[in-house]
């Protein structure tokens, strides 16, 4: 799963992570299956009932359609999700964040034939590969990409800081702090940072060095980063 960064048309750049290759197999396999059970009941059903021989295939065309368009109608009602998709949590977004629109689902649509159809997987697997941002032909030519929207854990997202073995803390007050809040301080330091939010780490800092009565010449964002490695350094003595 590789991460990039989407840029919204507020200017704003937010990371994002591309839908993992095997999320998307998946996900085609279950569509694959969620296709063919359609088919057959379809068909089954359709045998089952007295139709005069002329009219039957009329009837296997009208049939076929949803299954021919599973694609381009799934991912439009769903916001960019097939029955595949959501159940491996991956979705369809454009390159800037926001829900395509028919056009773009058709576009895909039409050039998984190359994708998908006449090579086996082949070309979409090689074209995701070598792009990095999981892009398809279908998906550079309707400028659309596919994001996972499982939740990633990692140290960052954690109280947890690393902190070097020879770190030296530098505000014992910290410890007047509870381990909830700060680590609401880091989620908004975080999201501040990742948005770039000066108001809110100007905000933060003032509330911090209220309640603890430090005072330091240290930049607001120097600052509240070391306040939260100082916690860590403390609780980890304990």
């Amino acid at each position: 799963m590789e991460q990039f960064q989407i840029e919204t048309a507020q200017n704003i750049t937010i990371d994002q992570n591309t839908a993992h290759l095997g999320d998307r197999m998946l996900a085609f396999i279950i569509d694959t299956f969620v296709i063919i059970c359609y088919l057959f009941l379809a068909f089954y059903l359709l045998s089952a009932i007295n139709i005069d021989f002329g009219d039957t295939w009329a009837f296997y065309m009208i049939l076929s359609l949803p299954a021919f368009l599973y694609y381009v109608i799934l991912e439009t009602l769903l916001n960019g999700q097939t029955i595949g998709k959501r159940l491996m949590k991956v979705r369809v977004v454009k390159l800037d964040g926001s829900k395509p629109g028919l056009s773009s689902f058709v576009i895909r649509w039409v050039l998984r034939i190359i994708d998908v159809s006449l090579s086996t997987g082949g070309v979409a697997v090689l074209t995701i590969l070598i792009r990095g941002n999981g892009q398809r032909v279908g998906d550079i030519a309707a400028g659309t990409t596919v994001i996972s929207e499982k939740k990633r854990v990692s140290l960052q997202d954690t109280l947890l800081r690393e902190l070097p073995v020879d770190y030296k803390p530098t505000f014992p007050q910290v410890t007047v702090f509870k381990d909830h809040e700060i680590q609401t301080i880091k989620e908004l330091y975080d999201s501040a940072r990742r948005n770039g939010n000066h108001n809110v780490i100007v905000s933060l800092d003032y509330q911090i060095r209220k309640v603890t009565d430090i005072t330091t010449e240290l930049k607001p964002i120097d600052f509240i980063d070391l306040v939260i490695k100082d916690y860590n350094y403390y609780t980890q003595q304990l």
